[in-house]
């Protein structure tokens, strides 16, 4: 099956200002694919030459296989948007901005756009000016689901959104998944690609650096064991063992706290030559994870 998404060679220079550099990323048809990273790390730079707002220094991009460059009119057809700097027409009602946008579509059936709105809570015959900025973001995204995209791009989608709020989108992300289409997330919020992501790209200074799985980056996490003996136990005892990053003792050695990357295999069955009393796991989390792709410095000059 063609990717919903592929770069091959990415870069994208503002001047002499980076934004994306040798990115190779592919995007499968079907999932939901989170793509993570700090402000100015390249997101919004990847998301705009994916949609022809701007042109690569070199390499290309391509969306269900057509060329970003010469087939833009065909793929803004397939694609759903959601910039992360959202301008609306502050003197239209809701409603009136999704007929508008519709127009432009040739889209005469506004169900689902009005669907979404109701999902999201948002009532569509006020004007855009008094809306606040989380209903400036419903409409935003009822615009985006307006004609059933095979592809959903989304740039911060729940930002300015309550938690329930957060909670429906939630519920239209599992819709888009279970009717085979496309979501293309871009966000810096860590548990919510956590929550509803199948895979995630970490980009870091304009370089993709890892593609994976959440569970798989989940594995990769850091734990934090804490195990209570019936004995006293040295600190060096877990010193050695793999995958053990750091040893805290406590209780004159009863309580050790281990903070351990990876597998916990080898520092459990350690633990286990001693009368271990008790053992706590906190799993590691998605966040731990991407914190530790960013361990190094950031670039001086970054472009978003």
């Amino acid at each position: 099956m063609t990717p919903a998404i592929r770069t091959n060679n990415l870069t994208k220079y503002y001047a002499d200002i980076r934004g994306v550099e040798n990115l190779d990323l592919e995007v499968a048809t079907g999932e939901v694919f989170g793509f993570l990273g700090p402000n100015g790390a390249g997101k919004s730079t990847t998301i705009r030459v994916l949609l022809d707002f701007i042109r690569p220094t070199t390499g290309s991009a391509e969306v269900f296989g057509l060329a970003t460059t010469a087939d833009s009119i065909e793929i803004h057809r397939r694609v759903g948007y959601l910039p992360g700097e959202l301008a609306l027409y502050d003197r239209m009602t809701g409603d009136e901005l999704l007929r508008y946008f519709g127009a432009l579509r040739d889209v005469t059936d506004l169900s689902e756009a009005r669907r979404v709105a109701e999902v999201l809570d948002l009532d569509l015959t006020r004007t855009i000016r008094s809306y606040s900025s989380g209903n400036r973001q419903k409409l935003g995204l009822a615009q985006a689901f307006l004609h059933r995209p095979e592809l959903l791009i989304l740039d911060e989608p729940t930002n300015g959104l309550d938690p329930l709020i957060q909670q429906a989108f939630y519920g239209l992300v599992n819709e888009v998944r279970a009717e085979g289409r496309t979501m293309f997330l871009s966000s810096h919020v860590l548990p919510e690609v956590e929550r509803i992501a199948d895979r995630v790209g970490i980009i870091r200074g304009g370089n993709l650096v890892t593609v994976a799985s959440v569970a798989d980056l989940k594995a990769k996490a850091v734990h934090r064991l804490e195990l209570r003996f019936g004995e006293t136990v040295a600190a060096s005892t877990f010193e050695d063992v793999a995958g053990v990053r750091s040893v805290t003792v406590g209780d004159g050695g009863r309580v050790i706290d281990l903070q351990v990357e990876g597998s916990v295999d080898a520092a459990i069955k350690t633990a286990a030559r001693h009368e271990l009393v008790n053992l706590i796991s906190h799993e590691g989390d998605l966040e731990e994870a991407f914190l530790a792709f960013y361990a190094a410095p950031g670039e001086e000059q970054r472009a978003q």
